[in-house]
């Protein structure tokens, strides 16, 4: 997000414009190798077809004849990305007690209503030369995205910002999440609480329990990241500023009777779902122009 020859602006002064200390921007950080890298797009891309498939498999789908993969190397790289594959484990280990788990709330809950539950998760985003990390937060109902962020690094901090952002926008009833120790987190759970929002947790390696998030990272990544291939970070905000008030306001859904995410999510509440779970478009009121997803997008500073 720095340009060095900036007509009007120093180096020094756009540091400081961004709170990043001058010393960070010299600062050239390890990185994966090209091989790596490569490598790390085509496990996420198998991933997201196949998502049960552990790191053994993964090794095996991904070798060649006479190049075949380590499956260490498999699993240090999903280690990197966030991924693991969707199945149920054992609870063989204690949870640190700063990382209070919750129960599932959704199952067998009927969602009637835009902001009756919101979800959050996060994926991996990759770069020609490394790779970022996004946020975003789901109305479950509307399959609205209320707020989203770009991060280089798995910390809680860029999560609870974006939850920030959206509780200034609205507030649901229940939160729901998977385990990860972002959402887990103290910060995160207590500022839910405070809202007097009820917290949800999928269960371990069930990705089902917050299928409509999953589903969208999927629609992102084979209509947009895959086709684009953006070089720099601010080309992916750009990017993905774009396709979000795409995907919001202009993309059709089927399960919404063809109704988009803001048409459903504005329109307020007592929306009827007709056959085989779908929302009827007939039954939609008349709305006035919807925000656009813009509106609701932040991405932190690239330090």
């Amino acid at each position: 997000m720095i340009e060095p020859e900036h007509p009007e602006f120093s180096l020094n002064r756009q540091c400081k414009l961004l709170e990043l200390n001058r010393s960070t921007w010299y600062y050239k950080p390890a990185t994966e190798t090209a091989e790596n890298l490569e490598l790390m797009r085509r496990i996420d891309k198998l991933y997201l077809k196949m998502p049960f498939l552990g790191s053994r498999r993964i090794a095996v789908k991904l070798s060649q004849p006479g190049r075949e993969i380590n499956r260490k190397r498999v699993q240090r790289l999903m280690g990197i990305m966030g991924l693991e594959a969707i199945h149920p484990k054992p609870r063989t280990s204690q949870s640190s007690p700063e990382h209070k788990l919750y129960p599932y709330l959704l199952r067998n809950l009927a969602v009637t209503r835009p902001n009756q539950v919101w979800c959050a998760d996060i994926t991996y985003i990759p770069m020609p030369t490394g790779f970022m990390y996004l946020v975003a937060i789901m109305d479950w109902f509307s399959r609205y995205v209320i707020g989203w962020r770009l991060s280089n690094t798995l910390d809680a901090r860029f999560c609870l910002e974006t939850l920030e952002d959206a509780l200034m926008m609205n507030q649901p009833t229940i939160f729901n999440t998977d385990q990860g120790v972002q959402f887990t987190a103290r910060c995160f759970t207590k500022r839910l609480e405070a809202a007097e929002v009820a917290v949800s947790m999928d269960g371990r390696g069930r990705f089902m329990d917050n299928i409509f998030i999953e589903r969208l990272w999927r629609s992102l990544k084979y209509e947009d990241v895959y086709i684009k291939e953006y070089a720099t970070v601010p080309a992916l905000e750009f990017g993905l500023t774009h396709y979000f008030n795409l995907y919001n306001c202009e993309r059709p859904h089927q399960t919404l009777g063809y109704a988009t995410p803001a048409e459903c999510y504005f329109s307020g509440t007592g929306l009827g779902w007709g056959k085989h779970g779908q929302l009827k478009k007939a039954e939609l009121p008349t709305l006035p122009p919807a925000p656009t997803a813009a509106s609701a997008t932040h991405v932190v500073k690239n330090q």
